[in-house]
């Protein structure tokens, strides 16, 4: 009889990929991302373990949108105060925090709580074609077709 294998924390290896986001669509990417965190491209995967791998986005300011998103999309917060609530387009928030896009995209494609919270941590976005993580030896992620 074959027995389910569970792998444990200190069995799992992390790799480093890094998306170019220069001309690709938001939401197929930030799916392509949230697998990668979450470790659903391992055979190894356990859903209530963090066996993914880290993620470095760049070009972030040159995502693609399809549609009427660029002026109609929203992001709402709320600041908890009566009157706080803020509303920004989508135009808008790539002009001035292209970075926040696809993290937000990403985040809310994850698990809520301390699992999610987790994995989040593994993606880094920058705005520009340059990061800061230096030491690794990263895996580019090329664009599916």
């Amino acid at each position: 009889m074959n027995k389910t294998y569970i792998v444990k924390s200190g069995e799992i290896k992390r790799k480093w990929y890094i998306a170019d986001a220069k001309g690709q669509i938001l939401g197929r990417l930030a799916a392509r991302i949230a697998a990668i965190l979450r470790g659903k491209h391992k055979p190894i995967f356990t859903p209530h373990l963090d066996t993914g791998d880290g993620v470095i986005v760049i070009n972030a300011s040159q995502i693609k949108v399809t549609g009427r998103k660029l002026k109609q999309k929203t992001y709402r917060r709320y600041s908890g105060y009566p009157g706080g609530q803020r509303e920004v387009k989508l135009e808008v928030m790539l002009e001035r925090k292209p970075a926040t896009v696809i993290h937000l995209a990403v985040q809310r494609m994850l698990p809520s709580g301390p699992l999610g919270r987790d994995l989040i941590k593994k993606l880094k976005v920058y705005a520009g074609d340059k990061h800061t993580l230096t030491g690794l030896k990263p895996i580019v992620l090329e664009a599916k077709k």
